[in-house]
């Protein structure tokens, strides 16, 4: 994965984050509190889309 794009939504005491690939166009959105770094909000963004880009590729 060379780029990954992310989106931030916050919504009262939680944030939305997106994250992105854009080659394939897949994304994965992930809600985790506000009170989190912006780093390890990326990173619970970024786990989830692996596993979605995983389970594309066993299909």
């Amino acid at each position: 994965m060379p780029e990954i794009l992310f989106e931030y939504i916050r919504q009262g005491v939680y944030v939305k984050v997106t994250a992105i690939e854009p080659e394939t166009r897949i994304e994965a959105s992930v809600v985790v509190p506000a009170s989190l770094s912006q780093e390890q909000m990326q990173l619970q963004a970024l786990q989830k889309l692996n596993y979605i880009l995983r389970k594309k590729a066993e299909e």
